[in-house]
């Protein structure tokens, strides 16, 4: 792998649209040894940024815009980390939230969290996004009364080949896989539904091709399943997120590089769990304090750890010892205003 913008990687944030501190997307350089990022600043001016993504040919970075009438946006990367605006479109829906481009980079998928629905919008060559070819609305509801009064979508996840998504769903306790055809359009291929109240929030793959693990947001639970590559979730069971008391609320859950290590962030008691993938269900190794009790979003970069402490205003770097898997201690504290999402360097894929 090499990297084309000298290991720069990008944040998004809350802004004051969504009660955030934030003014936009945040550029750093990253320090592969040390994993210490060196701030380069707001690169792009954009309400709430909550989440970002990237083309997986093109220098092209995406966010969604979480507002009531939600956007989504798009930028060219320069290779100082800089940005040039490439265009905007509407989403068709409320408080958009995580976003991904599908693997030959044709098309971008939005899920959009208020109004439980996920769109669907081409990319041109450039990369810029179209008008919406499709938007699927879910419809239901769950027990949680607060939480689950009706859909919520929370997540797309496209097959790293092929045309196939996951569409995670909070407010229905569902998964749904879907089909998209050459015009963009979406097809319901099947659905798996989660115990109730399990509120599933995010859908980490393995590098296997094979298991899959939710995070359940209001159960404070790992969900494993094992994928047979078509349209089938099998369920092969449920861990607790975290052993400490008080509130646990699970947020960003990542399988580490190798396929040796779950990781998973829990809100609430401020920790990241760590479970071990050496069987048929992840074994709890140990879970970590992120300094902070809000760690909404986390990814593994390399040989390190990087937390976003949304409610701190802080990403944290942890160190990862490559034999147990576990963050050691805190080796950079950087102060980002409202942080929800760390993207790492975009990789060539060609």
């Amino acid at each position: 792998m090499s990297d084309d913008a000298n290991g720069i990687i990008h944040l998004g944030c809350y802004t004051a649209a969504s009660g955030g501190r934030g003014s936009g997307i945040v550029a750093a350089r990253r320090d592969p040894e040390t994993g210490d990022l060196d701030l380069l600043g707001v690169v792009a001016e954009t309400p709430s940024p909550s989440f970002l993504t990237r083309h997986p040919r093109l220098p092209v970075l995406y966010a969604v815009n979480e507002l009531t009438e939600g956007t989504v946006s798009a930028w060219t990367v320069h290779p100082d980390g800089t940005l040039t605006a490439l265009g905007v479109r509407s989403t068709g829906g409320d408080g958009p939230c995580h976003l991904a481009v599908d693997p030959d980079g044709r098309f971008l998928y939005v899920a959009n969290y208020g109004s439980g629905s996920v769109a669907v919008h081409p990319l041109d060559p450039t990369g810029a996004p179209g008008e919406r070819t499709d938007l699927v609305v879910h419809e239901g509801h769950g027990p949680v009364a607060d939480r689950q009064e009706g859909a919520h979508a929370h997540m797309v996840s496209p097959d790293p080949a092929g045309t196939g998504l996951f569409a995670i769903d909070l407010g229905t306790d569902t998964i749904y896989r879907y089909h998209r055809d050459d015009a963009g359009r979406l097809r319901l291929a099947g659905r798996t539904v989660t115990p109730p109240g399990t509120g599933p929030r995010h859908l980490a793959r393995h590098p296997d091709g094979r298991r899959c693990f939710v995070a359940g947001e209001l159960d404070g639970s790992v969900h494993a399943y094992e994928w047979d590559g078509a349209d089938g979730l099998t369920a092969r069971g449920r861990i607790e997120a975290s052993r400490r008391s008080g509130l646990v609320q699970p947020s960003e859950i990542t399988v580490g590089p190798d396929g040796r290590f779950l990781y998973l962030a829990n809100r609430g008691v401020g920790t990241v769990s760590v479970f071990a993938l050496d069987g048929p269900l992840p074994r709890y190794v140990t879970e970590v304090p992120t300094t902070a009790d809000w760690p909404r979003h986390i990814a593994v970069l390399g040989r390190h750890l990087y937390v976003a402490e949304e409610r701190a205003d802080v990403v944290v770097v942890f160190p990862i010892d490559p034999t147990s898997g576990v963050p050691g201690p805190v080796t950079a504290r950087v102060e980002v205003a409202s942080p929800t999402c760390v993207l790492g360097e975009r990789t060539l894929n060609l």
